[in-house]
């Protein structure tokens, strides 16, 4: 295990494992824009189902942070369990745009399950209490017969259920563990999957923008789309993203602070994510007709961001900046006045607000001292 839970950054092999899911985000993120840009009506079993297969693999990304933070990376069983979770991650992305269903529920359920066989097999020893073992057990079920159900609405539900029964169990089983966790590697852990999924909304805008004529609007599409970008980033890193290291170690729990902020930035996470699948729909057809559907990813992925952003701060300072819920209401206000303007309009409406909160952030810390953290918990 980490020694005294002290601090040691990211090894080498979890960089390389993270190189996986920018991958696996990327296969997510084109059936995603497959699914809001079919030209048809939409069908919300369609994006459900997507969302839910960008959930596992957050899920699987997290467990084995999970195992690093506690276990130490240089073992040779840690370093095999990477491994695996790696393979998996690669499988489970090449049956997402493909709509393998059983290949990704199998893939995800036997990558969950031989970690634990793994260990008892090996070490002698659960790393999880029963109860999470078991819920996980249900999960895997739940998985597979999902997997075999055709009808996409069953099987939607079936596997967030399956979700919700297995990260239950995580979460309510993780603090239990004895082994100590290095808080400030779990932070940096999940500092850098935050850029990853910058990273993605980049790849996705800049393929976007390659594939065009190259003319003022989609060049427009793309700068805006490069200013949400950095906006992304301000937001993210002012204050509570820097300190998060600190929030975690200085918290009088630190699992189940961990617990709490993994949370959180699964919600902004989530919205970068659509976010930039909101890029490449708006790049690739910034002036055509005003598209309904596409506002979930457009307004959608800045209001989830920002609503985890907001408990984010909250677990941080244990209080909320008025500019988060105010974006928040900003786009809600949105809708109804982009429902019949172009893609680009509404991008640019959602870039505004951003803007405004990055603006209002940087007004406020004028010639104050950075606040240190007070976590709650």
């Amino acid at each position: 295990m980490r020694k005294g839970a002290s601090w040691q950054r990211a090894s080498l092999l979890e960089l390389f494992f993270d190189l996986v899911f920018v991958f696996a985000l990327n296969q997510v993120s084109v059936r995603l824009i497959q699914d809001l840009s079919t030209g048809r009506q939409l069908r919300s079993s369609e994006v459900v189902e997507t969302f839910l297969l960008f959930l596992a693999l957050w899920v699987l990304w997290l467990s084995t942070v999970a195992l690093t933070s506690r276990q130490h990376p240089d073992s040779l069983l840690v370093q095999i369990m990477v491994f695996m979770a790696m393979a998996s991650a690669v499988v489970m992305a090449v049956a997402v745009p493909q709509g393998r269903a059983l290949v990704f529920a199998g893939t995800y359920a036997a990558a969950r399950l031989s970690r634990t066989l793994l260990l008892l097999l090996f070490r002698r020893q659960w790393i999880f209490p029963i109860p999470a073992q078991l819920s996980l057990a249900v999960s895997a079920v739940l998985w597979i017969v999902g997997g075999l159900v055709h009808d996409q609405g069953r099987r939607a539900a079936l596997w967030a259920l399956a979700l919700a029964i297995g990260y239950i169990g995580f979460t309510a089983g993780f603090p239990r563990i004895a082994a100590p966790i290095a808080g400030e590697h779990m932070a940096e852990r999940l500092q850098q999957f935050y850029l990853i999924a910058l990273g993605e909304a980049i790849f996705v805008s800049g393929k976007a923008f390659s594939a065009t004529d190259l003319g003022i609007p989609h060049t427009v599409g793309f700068g805006l789309a490069f200013v949400a970008i950095v906006l992304l980033w301000r937001v993210y890193f002012y204050r509570a993203g820097v300190t998060l290291p600190l929030a975690i170690t200085g918290a009088r729990n630190p699992t189940r602070q961990s617990v709490a902020v993994a949370g959180t930035h699964l919600l902004m996470i989530a919205g970068v994510f659509l976010t930039g699948v909101s890029f490449e729909l708006y790049i690739m057809g910034p002036l055509g007709r005003p598209e309904p559907n596409w506002l979930i990813a457009i307004l959608g992925g800045p209001a989830l961001f920002l609503a985890g952003r907001s408990i984010f701060e909250l677990q941080v300072f244990s209080r909320i900046s008025r500019t988060r819920p105010a974006g928040l209401l900003a786009l809600g206000l949105l809708i109804p006045a982009t429902w019949y303007l172009p893609p680009l309009a509404a991008g640019g409406a959602a870039a505004t607000v951003l803007a405004g909160v990055a603006g209002s952030d940087a007004w406020r810390s004028r010639g104050h001292t950075p606040a240190a953290p007070t976590p709650r918990i």
